[in-house]
């Protein structure tokens, strides 16, 4: 296919904008689906994305487009709207020429589609503006014409106007994408160069990557190598991606497609690592990649203890599809055998979580999520803790460093007020706030990771009525004063229940905890005491009161001496009971403990 007839672009845009609705018309207007066809989200096709609405993995396919007669070959690679995937998108992006900004009429700009925006402008991408749902009685299609020109400074007359849902302008946005969004620009001469902006595994294939040639051309049966991993490999099938795979000689200079090359895992071929040919291949690789980070880690647990070995195999199918998921075995007095795993968000965590009981049908536990601390020891070491099981004796801690964010929040202007609170709350450091338009406001705060990944988001989106958007980055490690607090009941330490969290939360947070536990568990014929301590100071505590038998039912008439007697020996048996009597705690408390109230 000639260079000047290929147009590679995605569309980036903010969760619930219309980005999987919009694909669905340009698949139908290009006549790769039949418009009868009832799907609907059609690139999205796991289960989850379609319940959420979200799209959780990257998907790509090839369109055909007659016009002028001409037949262009259109590359859409689709994008995760959500901030924990914003590598992925960076890596679709780098795998473009041009990107579709997609705005929802009624809600304007938002806070991730200004961060995808920035990174669209830093792989130096063409951007055509495009906003949808102007059929909605709430649009505001003036305003957001305006919103638009005011923060990305395009002409007026570059902007597109589609409703995705009835398909209205479709067409004139075909048209714009043809004359917009440059050619790639490949030599054909030089060695191959191709990026992999996506992968995934296939039972009966092994790894399936996609990628975007830069320069060369890879052909079936060539011997290939990939950079990160220098591993060598040979190609069995290479191709287009349409609705299915399409299979080929060869790909070109400026082509999208797959490659099948019997990799065994998809930690093998990492999206962002570049593949060149073994002989004669290019000298350098393709710039911006980076090892998936984890930024959030959790405890999975089976429910029943013998369903260990089922998890450990359902969490290698699917890490085989998931390269940025990482676990490692754990152990818990209180829950038994269980993984310790990273995730990128949490977000990523709910998702494998799901995925966990509705693909496998094994029912799991997470304990509370922690982040990543850096802890200076006092003998001049230091140490990586992402378990609160390893934080060290506070005597030999000199400092510890915590991960910091930055964060962006867009925010009608009336809610502003509830906003900057909570964020307070949370101890944001706020760096500036600029005004959008009249009705909106785009505040800039770093905040501690660990304040973000509890119900941050939630909280903000029921503050603000579901109008805050919120997106965020890392920033750097700073130092803080970071406690262990440890959960106890009836005296015994239950370390699933344990958790990290600044000095000035750990009374907060552990109060919180322990009135959660008192409503969850059951009374006992003992009092049983639940309190939160950091090392042997206790912090906070809430009683549960003990059942009590009537034991002087059976007494009637007679001295009051009888009563005291049997009250007495009732004290007795109680006080011995709660020595040698062990406290039955249901697996709802652990999940109650990841409800609990973290402000």
């Amino acid at each position: 296919m000639k260079q000047e007839l290929i147009r590679n672009f995605c569309i980036i845009a903010h969760i619930d904008h219309g980005k999987s609705t919009l694909a669905d018309r340009l698949l139908e207007f290009t006549g790769v689906i039949n418009k009868n066809m009832k799907a609907e989200q059609i690139l999205d096709d796991m289960e989850l994305e379609k319940e959420r609405g979200i799209t959780i993995k990257s998907h790509a396919i090839r369109l055909p487009y007659k016009f002028e007669g001409k037949t262009y070959q259109f590359n859409l690679i689709d994008t995760p709207g959500h901030v924990d995937f914003s590598y992925e998108v960076s890596r679709s992006l780098a795998s473009c020429d041009g990107a579709l900004l997609l705005i929802d009429a009624a809600q304007g700009i938002e806070a991730q589609t200004m961060s995808n925006l920035y990174l669209a402008m830093e792989n130096d991408l063409e951007i055509i503006p495009v906003i949808n749902k102007i059929d909605l009685p709430k649009a505001d299609v003036e305003g957001t014409i305006h919103e638009v020109v005011e923060n990305i400074g395009v002409d007026e007359s570059m902007i597109m106007q589609v409703s995705a849902k009835v398909g209205t302008g479709v067409e004139g946005l075909m048209k714009a994408i043809v004359k917009h969004i440059p050619e790639p620009k490949g030599d054909f001469q030089k060695p191959a160069q191709a990026l992999i902006f996506d992968s995934f595994f296939d039972t009966y294939r092994g790894v399936i990557v996609l990628v975007r040639l830069y320069d060369g051309i890879l052909r079936k049966g060539e011997a290939i190598k990939l950079f990160s991993t220098e591993k060598t490999y040979n190609i069995e099938e290479i191709g287009h991606l349409g609705l299915k795979k399409e299979p080929a000689e060869k790909l070109s200079a400026g082509e999208v497609g797959y490659i099948v090359a019997n990799i065994k895992e998809v930690a093998d071929a990492r999206v962002g690592d570049t593949i060149t040919s073994l002989e004669n291949g290019c000298e350098t690789a393709l710039p911006g990649f980076q090892e998936p980070k984890p930024m959030v880690f959790s405890g999975i647990f089976p429910m029943n203890g013998e369903d260990y070995q089922d998890l450990r195999d359902r969490l290698a199918k699917l890490k085989l599809n998931d390269a940025a998921l990482v676990y490692e075995p754990e152990n818990s007095m209180a829950l038994g055998f269980g993984f310790r795993c990273g995730f990128l968000g949490m977000l990523h965590l709910e998702i494998i979580k799901e995925r966990l009981f509705r693909e496998y049908n094994v029912p799991i536990i997470a304990t509370t999520p922690s982040v990543r601390f850096i802890i200076n020891l006092t003998d001049g070491s230091s140490k990586v803790v992402n378990n609160p099981v390893d934080f060290p004796d506070p005597v030999r801690i000199d400092h510890v460093m915590e991960p910091f964010m930055d964060v962006e929040i867009i925010v009608p202007t009336e809610y502003v007020g509830n906003i900057m609170k909570i964020v307070q709350d949370r101890r944001g450091i706020q760096k500036d706030m600029q005004y959008i338009d009249e009705k909106r406001v785009s505040l800039h705060y770093e905040m501690p990771l660990i304040e973000i990944i509890f119900d941050f988001y939630d909280r903000i989106k029921s503050l603000s009525r579901g109008y805050a958007s919120l997106d965020y980055q890392f920033k750097d490690y700073r130092k803080s004063k970071i406690v262990k607090v440890d959960m106890l009941i009836n005296g015994e330490k239950v370390d699933a229940m344990s958790f990290m969290c600044h000095q000035d939360k750990a009374y907060s947070w552990g109060k919180s905890i322990t009135d959660k536990l008192k409503d969850v568990i059951p009374r006992h014929l003992f009092k049983i005491a639940l309190q939160a301590s950091i090392g042997a100071k206790i912090i906070a505590r809430s009683t549960i009161n003990a059942m009590r038998k009537n034991v002087t039912a059976k007494c009637y008439g007679g001295d009051i001496t009888r009563k005291r007697k049997l009250l007495e020996k009732q004290k007795e048996g109680k006080k011995r009971m709660k020595e040698i009597g062990s406290v039955a705690v249901p697996q709802e408390a652990f999940l109650e403990v990841l409800k609990a109230d973290r402000d």
